[in-house]
């Protein structure tokens, strides 16, 4: 007898709330705009880099096959 008590003592210790957790977080918008703005300033440095080494490759190409 004292096993099943000693094993229901462990088990009741777990809570058993089913409802979740709400976490209540505040969001700075003007934080998530800057990282948006930053975010497509860096696709656009990406994007000109790529563009202007093609046009260098193929301006260096173009001066080899002359």
């Amino acid at each position: 007898m004292s096993m099943s008590t000693e094993s229901l003592n462990r088990t009741s210790g777990v809570d058993n709330d089913p409802s979740p957790q709400v976490i209540n977080t505040k969001v700075n918008i003007g934080v998530l705009k800057q990282r948006l703005i930053d975010q497509k300033k860096k696709e656009r440095v990406k994007r000109t880099i790529i563009f202007s080494s093609v046009c260098v490759f193929l301006g260096v190409l173009t001066i080899l096959s002359s």
